[in-house]
């Protein structure tokens, strides 16, 4: 069996930057089985799997190299991506649907980029119960907040977010999703930086992640006063994303652009 398969960098701020996913299109679901074993061989943050139903609704799943997951941004941004500027089934003006685990997800095609509307996370103060998350992390902590499945930890400065070398076998043992390390930016034009961790999910550090942006939007929105932010996530890779929410809203806008890296087939037996 032949399968087609893009890599895509989502969120790129030039070449080489942004978060890395692979795009495989289907005609019919596969085994899941089959496609975390495609996603293991690829061996990135994300690989995106998806049918096409109709011209305007896709059906889209996600898978680690180690699990599927039920919200994944740049893997969606990048699927997006793939049928705009590599099948010509979205053009500039129209959106698309995505049928997913986390409930229908809409990427427009804007002339500059792509808008994706992600569900906004509850936002609730977390006190540890356990020394594994401070130790893990090893900078000081302002504030850490329970954004649905994340935690985001506020940490004094950028230089500390960046400066961060987190011990990932101890904060694979702290129930969350990912751990979001963030601080108020210290560069004209941006308003804070983040660097986002995944050891459960076999992730140790992802380049670029927008669903940390339903969580992200939301604290530094209400904490700066504003429904417009612009994150740099700091990575080795880079990567900037545009969030926009407003205080009540169930959704995040996310905005970024992508670039097409590879085109190919895979061959499964």
């Amino acid at each position: 069996m032949r399968l087609r398969q893009y890599i895509v960098d989502a969120f790129v701020t030039g070449p080489f930057s942004g978060n890395p996913a692979a795009v495989c299109l289907l005609d019919e679901w596969i085994d899941a089985r089959l496609m975390q074993a495609i996603a293991a061989e690829n061996n990135l943050s994300e690989t995106a799997f998806f049918v096409s139903r109709d011209c305007e609704t896709q059906e889209l799943r996600w898978f680690t190299p180690r699990v599927e997951v039920d919200l994944c941004g740049h893997a969606t941004l990048a699927s997006a991506h793939v049928l705009a500027e590599e099948t010509g089934r979205l053009s500039v003006g129209a959106s698309v649907r995505f049928e997913t685990r986390s409930g229908s997800l809409e990427v427009a095609c804007e002339v500059d980029g792509l808008a994706m509307s992600l569900p906004a996370s509850p936002l609730e103060t977390f006190e540890p119960t356990a020394d594994d998350l401070l130790e893990a992390l090893g900078v000081p902590v302002s504030e850490i907040v329970r954004a649905g499945d994340d935690l985001i930890v506020v940490v004094e400065s950028a230089a500390a977010v960046t400066k961060c070398r987190p011990d990932l076998s101890a904060l694979a043992r702290v129930e969350t999703r990912c751990v979001c390390v963030t601080a108020p930016a210290e560069s004209d034009g941006l308003d804070f930086v983040a660097r986002v961790f995944a050891p459960r999910l076999g992730i140790d550090e992802d380049p670029a992640t927008g669903s940390a942006q339903c969580g992200l939007a939301p604290y530094w929105t209400r904490r700066l006063g504003v429904e417009r932010v612009r994150c740099f996530q700091a990575s080795d890779r880079g990567a900037e994303l545009v969030s926009e929410y407003r205080d009540g809203e169930g959704f995040v806008t996310v905005r970024g652009r992508c670039a097409t890296f590879s085109r190919g087939e895979i061959e499964v037996s």
